[in-house]
């Protein structure tokens, strides 16, 4: 199939073909081209017809819409009618406060998201920006926009393809594809034909575009550009992703919804009650209504959202978890399972010896991961001299001079030069003793035969300066057992077992472990080369050598303390089966009970998936596709997903995933776009950090809503209360928005400062889809809304009575309401638990800093004439100010009394 760029029609001349299934020759047929490759004039007919080899661009979003994006919210419209209305009551100030914070609101969002559509134009740096191709029978470099199907491609070490190729001829052919396929170590490619439902990562005669040649040569004729290519498909497939809304969106516009129709419905019930109860106009009960919807609607609350949010993104960042996506912080909380990649998330992706079978010493288990040549040896479990073991330090000799590899000493660790296994095989020899440097100046290397898919071993000849020559073999154990008719070293040199090597082959590899076999041959001082005769038989076995891609340390603790927080981990790979339920094992992943195999997921339907993906902890060979359908079945149980990886092949579920995790440091670039958290360190166990700071976040939002609300219930019950007994007003719709966003602003904003409560890991995932008012909260809410409508409108009817004014009635009433939420504040830091303690009174220091600031605000709105002008008030006498606050400290011991009533009964 060949697409073109997204602005001309898609004509399609090449069908969808299992290229992997057919011969060279047949796939010359089928792309009407030949070995010889294409002439310019054909080429570029070609390349008029179905358009440049690159990746459909997606129209983005204008920096306007994307604003506008920011405001589509339920809570941001109640925020902008609460404006609307203060705008008709000729409030201009208050409305445009309310604007502003609509206006900064939406600019956090903004900033927060960043460029959500840079996930596919992202893909576009994994493009080769230059190909060297066979035209007119001559080698030419040409831009690889300009590639077409049938054109020959030629690749080398350090190229990155340029296209979907189907190899023609290889040698020696490495790519490294674990950012497209999750496979950890270069592939070897070949160039026979597979079965048609051979697997993506298994396809060795196709080299994908936007892989690397980590060693070799090869060509190969294009058989896929631009949006048909693997990554094409990727690109395609995020393209059409649908990001799914946050818990908290859900719930909050649930709630939203409700609240509004509530205050509606309020309101008109209110109006038409007091024109036929008490013979007012409709005009005055139209105002009076106003005032009602005023006094009900929050707000701040979006306001103290957003902010609460964003101070949980620095608290993360803190932590080396990067959010990109403001709801996100919210998410996490709530998070049931994390999907991650094997490859470099849970693992190092660092290939480590952790096995040897030396034919004469045993077996010996081997410390240490990663390049870091400090280890040790051991057997059953009692370190050893490998000095001790010259079979041992024969064997590691081997490791090191049939090796390309160079391990270099840096600050920040060390770093290979050369391919992982050889890298993992040179470390294991550093941690037997042995110098590098030294061992090759000793037993320098005369010749040698280079790795090759087709004969799947390394050979190299030394000599020890004495006339001694000797070579060395690494390779598949399979293909050396044939090569070998002996086992050991000097006297114990001994006819081959090999049923023996056989079996403990196959419970090395049923550890997940790749196995390499090793050998060594004596050989002639003449002639001075190496040739496939000379290995072909008569070889020593000395030994067996397992290494695996270690897990992380801390991984292993996140994973564990993920589990004991409800949160059920499930890794998803392009590895094989074997070596994924190995890791998972070393995970504590119970990967005994099932694991899927990428053919397995393949076959099931919809249904199926979503009940064996409950059941399955490891799913391996993997494809894009397979990781996105996992994400969706999971989602489709009710699940809260986080998804983790670094890969291409990872993005089209990061961005599917209710929270995508990338990884920041080793992560592609695409990876890193489609995901709403990064993780600064690459670092696994960062994300149990994040998840902890979510929960606590929501526990924040929870405690701000459960502060604001009671402030709103009193306030139109006050409203209410009036209308009803046909009395004037006792608190303005200025003065109603003051309490609204001062207290809002400065007290509920404490509390988005809370410290994580104690247990907050231990706790289960909360119920993404309960409300996020509980009839427990509903009932606080109420609870306290009364006792602030009967101590304000209590002490206004009080004032009244006394022969007070109006305007000193309403300012007692309004300064009632604010110290009755300074008191209150204390009772919403802990739901449930008691806070008439020490912690409790004193434990937030921002709490005790935002009731100082609000003090000092109150006593302007109290005392400064161009507030009283501006809110109608009135300076108050300190017996006043003592009553006011001994009536607003009744709400503290009340609620107290209401939670140790709970905690009794439960």
């Amino acid at each position: 199939m060949f697409r073109t760029h997204q602005s001309e029609p898609q004509i399609q001349q090449f069908p969808l073909t299992a290229w992997h299934a057919l011969s060279p020759s047949e796939v010359c047929d089928k792309t009407a081209s030949s070995e010889a490759g294409l002439d310019t004039a054909e080429a570029g007919r070609r390349l008029a017809q179905f358009g440049p080899n690159r990746l459909p661009e997606s129209k983005k979003r204008s920096l306007f819409s994307r604003f506008l994006a920011q405001c589509h919210n339920v809570l941001i419209y109640v925020l902008l009618a609460a404006a609307l209305i203060t705008a008709l009551l000729e409030h201009w100030v208050d409305s445009a406060v309310i604007f502003a914070v609509v206006l900064i609101n939406a600019l956090i969002g903004l900033i927060q998201e960043g460029k959500a559509e840079d996930a596919i134009l992202a893909l576009k740096t994994m493009l080769s920006s230059q190909a060297s191709v066979l035209r007119d029978n001559s080698k030419q470099n040409i831009p690889a926009e300009q590639l077409v199907v049938g054109d020959v491609v030629f690749l080398q070490a350090g190229d990155k393809v340029p296209a979907d190729l189907r190899l023609l001829q290889i040698k020696n052919l490495q790519l490294q594809e674990a950012a497209l396929t999750g496979e950890s170590l270069p592939v070897s490619k070949a160039i026979d034909p597979l079965p048609e439902d051979t697997v993506l990562a298994d396809r060795d005669c196709l080299a994908f575009s936007g892989t690397l040649v980590t060693c070799g040569q090869a060509t190969g004729m294009v058989v896929a550009t631009g949006g048909d290519t693997e990554l094409g498909r990727i690109s395609a497939m995020l393209s059409q992703v649908t990001i799914l809304t946050t818990p908290l969106l859900r719930q909050m516009a649930q709630f939203g919804h409700q609240l509004t129709l509530l205050i509606i419905a309020v309101a008109f019930v209110t109006m038409v009650l007091g024109v036929w109860l008490h013979d007012f106009s409709w005009s005055d009960m139209f105002i009076a209504a106003v005032s009602l919807a005023v006094a009900a609607i929050p707000e701040g609350l979006p306001a103290v959202m957003t902010i609460t949010l964003a101070i949980g993104v620095q608290k993360m960042a803190a932590r080396r978890a990067i959010i990109r996506r403001l709801p996100a912080v919210e998410t996490l909380g709530a998070v049931t399972v994390i999907c991650s990649d094997k490859t470099g998330t849970l693992t190092r992706n660092e290939m480590t010896v952790t096995e040897i079978v030396s034919v004469d010493d045993g077996v010996f288990a081997i410390t240490g991961v990663g390049y870091d040549p400090h280890g040790s040896f051991e057997q059953q479990a009692q370190i050893v001299n490998t000095d001790d073991f010259p079979a041992l330090i024969t064997l590691s000799r081997a490791l090191v001079l049939c090796n390309d590899a160079h391990l270099k000493a840096e600050d920040n660790g060390w770093r290979l030069l050369g391919d992982p296994t050889e890298g993992a095989l040179l470390t294991l020899a550093m941690k037997a003793g042995l110098d590098p440097v030294f061992e090759r100046e000793r037993w320098p290397r005369v010749d040698s035969i280079p790795f090759e898919s087709e004969h799947q071993f390394m050979a190299s000849l030394h000599h020890d300066h004495e006339g001694h020559f000797v070579c060395y073999l690494k390779g598949a154990p399979e293909r050396i057992f044939n090569m070998c008719d002996s086992q050991g070293l000097g006297e114990h040199k001994k006819p081959l077992d090999l049923s023996c090597w056989q079996q403990q082959l196959e419970t090395m590899a049923g550890r997940g472990q790749r196995v390499l076999a090793i050998a060594c041959k004596v050989m002639p001082p003449e002639p001075l080369s190496l040739n496939f005769d000379d290995v072909a038989d008569g070889l020593t076995l000395i030994g067996l050598v397992g290494m695996i891609d270690p897990p992380r340390q801390e991984a292993i603790d996140a994973v564990r303390e993920c589990q004991s927080a409800g949160i059920k981990v499930k890794m998803i790979t392009g590895d094989h089966v074997v070596t994924a339920a190995a890791i998972a094992e070393k995970m504590g992943l119970g990967a005994g009970e099932i694991a899927l195999e990428g053919q397995m997921i393949e076959s099931m339907d919809d249904m199926a998936l979503a009940s064996a993906v409950s059941k399955a902890s490891v799913f391996a060979r993997a494809t894009p596709e397979h990781k996105l359908r996992l994400v969706t079945a999971l989602q489709a149980n009710g699940e809260v997903v986080a998804m983790t990886g670094d890969g291409v092949n990872d993005a089209p579920a990061l961005k599917r995933a209710d929270v995508g995790t990338a990884m920041g440091q080793n992560g592609t670039e695409v990876a890193k776009e489609a995901a709403e958290m990064v993780l600064a360190d690459d670092n696994f166990a960062s994300i149990v950090n994040a998840v902890e700071e979510g929960r606590t976040v929501y526990d924040n939002l929870k405690k701000a809503i459960l502060f604001i609300l009671p402030t709103n219930t009193g306030e139109a019950l006050i409203v209410i209360a009036a209308i009803m007994l046909g009395m004037t007003l006792p608190i303005t719709p200025p003065q109603i928005l003051w309490v609204n966003m001062i207290t809002a602003v400065t007290l509920a904003l404490a509390l988005a400062f809370e410290p994580s409560e104690p247990g907050l890991m231990q706790r289960k995932p909360r119920d993404s889809k309960a409300p996020i008012l509980t009839l427990s909260l509903l009932w606080r809410i109420a609870f306290v809304g009364v006792v602030l409508m009967l101590g304000s409108f209590g002490l206004f009817l009080w004032e009244m009575q006394q022969g007070s004014s109006i305007e000193y009635a309403r300012t007692v009433a309004v300064n009632t309401l604010v110290m009755f939420e300074i008191f209150y504040l204390f009772n919403s830091r802990y739901i449930k638990a008691p806070v008439l303690n020490r912690e409790g009174l004193l434990g937030n220091r921002y709490a005790l800093m935002a009731i100082a600031v609000l003090l000092v605000f109150q006593l302007a709105f109290t005392y400064l004439p161009p507030m009283q002008l501006l809110f109608g008030s009135s300076g108050l006498t300190v017996q006043t100010w003592l009553v006011i606050t001994l009536v607003a400290s009744t709400v503290l011991w009340l609620v107290e009394l209401e939670k140790w009533l709970i905690r009794k009964r439960h």
